[in-house]
């Protein structure tokens, strides 16, 4: 049965089923605390967003009000669930309430799934901790776990089950723990970033979904995102969070419309940056339109692996001071064309020449620098226990360039990276300056080609527009070409001259940036940009809504 959706003046009128008084979080050793006094409620049927860049205190607010926070944390304030005190809780009490009463569903369900634990297994120890005696059968159970997988949609549940986690797409196990969420029917469903690391038309697939299930359960639903774009599709009230503290709350339309806080304007004018919602025209003067010679051109590449005939006759090419975006969806075949071009695979039929010499792994010693790397998880693609400055110096030393601390520090301004972050190690640094570091790595041999494999995917939506707009100016100051994988049409738009669209190891589209988005020719290019969040924000470009500038002055961003 559905529950209809609650009109704006009932919500008004209901009280908070899930309510933050005066929340404060720190840590011992730090006289600030990271998060300070704030205050935010929801209400059942309703879905609250709490916004803000990495580090903003999102999610340390929501573990802390749950009994969740990390050992150290020092906690005050007071947190209210269906009426009745629960920041006294302790222990089984508020496990109790947790998995139950308050469902959770995490950023990364790589992570949080056991890898050689069946899905069966893991949804039914959830149930079990909960279940009141005498427990279910297995017969039960399974009864149980398979109606769960049906309603978040995964097809063919019953022959599912006893399969595990690496066994599902990485949109399928975020379905699963959505459905871990699920299994006792909670009231509340706090969401931290669910789909960040999906696929544009798997995050639109899991937040449809989450719509579904809150209408049909009538759930009050908190979700946390550094995307207003994508919040603005679903949430019904916004809550900005900077520096740990609340800057700005408001209906969903009220502050896209006006946004009181420079904060807030900056997290609008970001979002469409980044998903192309901004007015035409590149962030900075892009490639001449005029044909050019291509310095990168890979013909007929097939590539197969058991089971998996990954790539069938892909033509690509990219011209000299060019940025070409690779764009499909998670499987599609992406990330394998970019390996063999950068030399880390091989294909098996087809070529790849660079400037008219063929390209084949291993690289020939005077092609070695020419093709370079940006991987999609600064964190993985860095050695965690060397220092910034001897991880930019050895591909330095590699290429006999002068590779002494000023020649590190030069490196470092390139990417606009402050030269006094040489001496910390990885961990030390924020995500969008790690990726930054691993930019200045891929520059330092010098090379004409830079294939860059989900280069934002990981970060938060600011450090997404700057790192994106940090591309477009070293092109435009060192005139490189950059291949640009993505899966997001929406990151493409304002920051590439032209697009390529695989589907199942085909190329179905490819041409000008400019066109494609005007006049998408393909059936699957037509979802993808479908499938780019922020609909109310375009209708706000669009004039359809009333809106305040989105990009005021000010709120430019750091390049």
């Amino acid at each position: 049965m559905t529950v209809p959706a609650p009109s704006a003046e009932t919500l008004a009128e209901t009280p908070p089923l899930f309510r933050i008084q005066n929340l404060s979080v720190g840590f011992a050793g730090r006289e600030e605390r990271i998060v300070e006094e704030i205050s935010l409620s929801v209400r059942a049927g309703e879905t609250l967003a709490l916004v803000g860049v990495s580090g903003s205190g999102k999610s340390i607010s929501l573990l802390a009000a749950t009994g969740l926070a990390p050992r150290g944390a020092r906690v005050s304030g007071e947190v209210w669930f269906e009426g009745r005190p629960i920041h006294n809780l302790r222990g089984s009490a508020l496990r109790a309430l947790r998995g139950a009463r308050i469902g959770y569903v995490f950023q990364d369900p790589q992570s949080n799934l056991h890898p050689y634990k069946t899905i069966f297994t893991q949804i039914s120890e959830t149930i079990l901790a909960h279940a009141p005696r005498p427990r279910p059968t297995r017969a039960e159970l399974r009864r149980r776990v398979n109606a769960l997988l049906a309603d978040v949609g995964i097809r063919n549940p019953e022959a599912r089950l006893d399969d595990l986690p690496r066994q599902f797409s990485g949109g399928m196990r975020q379905r699963v723990m959505i459905a871990m969420a699920l299994a006792f029917s909670p009231s509340l469903l706090i969401a931290d970033e669910p789909t960040t690391a999906l696929d544009v038309t798997v995050q639109a697939q899991i937040l449809a979904l989450l719509k579904e299930l809150q209408q049909k359960r009538g759930l009050a639903v908190l979700f946390v995102s550094h995307d207003l774009a994508v919040v603005s599709d679903i949430a019904d009230r916004l809550v900005v969070m900077q520096d740990g503290r609340i800057v700005e709350e408001g209906e969903v339309l009220e502050v896209m419309r006006r946004p009181r806080h420079p904060y807030a304007r900056k997290l609008l004018a970001a979002a469409g940056l980044a998903h192309g919602l901004q007015p035409a025209g590149p962030l900075l003067p892009r490639a001449p339109e005029a044909p050019r010679k291509p310095l990168l051109r890979a013909s007929e590449i097939s590539r197969r692996f058991p089971g998996n005939h990954a790539l069938r006759g892909v033509d690509l090419e990219v011209a000299s001071g060019e940025i070409v975006a690779l764009v499909g969806e998670s499987g599609s075949g992406k990330t394998t064309l970019g390996r063999i071009i950068a030399g880390l695979d091989r294909a098996d039929g087809g070529r790849v020449l660079l400037d008219g010499e063929r390209l084949e792994a291993p690289f020939p010693p005077a092609l070695r620098h020419e093709v370079q790397v940006v991987f999609q998880d600064p964190y993985a693609s860095l050695n965690p226990h060397r220092r910034i400055g001897a991880i930019l110096a050895d591909p330095l030393r590699r290429a006999g360039r002068p590779h002494d601390a000023e020649a590190v520090a030069d490196l470092m301004q390139t990417v606009r990276l402050d030269p006094g972050l040489a001496q910390r190690l990885p961990g030390q640094l924020s995500g969008g300056q790690r990726q930054r570091v691993a930019i200045a790595r891929a520059l330092a041999p010098r090379p004409r080609l830079i294939v860059a494999d989900e280069p934002v995917s990981a970060l938060d939506i600011t450090t997404q527009a700057e790192i994106l707009a940090l591309f477009t100016r070293l092109r435009a100051e060192m005139g490189l070409s950059i291949l640009l994988i993505t899966h997001d049409l929406g990151v493409v738009a304002r920051y590439c001259d032209r697009l390529a669209v695989l589907e199942q190891g085909q190329i179905v589209e490819a041409g000008p940036t400019g066109p494609i988005f005007a006049a998408p020719a393909h059936p699957y290019t037509r979802r993808l940009l479908d499938a780019v969040p922020g609909r109310r924000l375009r209708d706000l470009q669009d004039g359809r809504i009333e809106a305040a500038p989105l990009a005021p002055s000010g709120a430019s961003l750091h390049v």
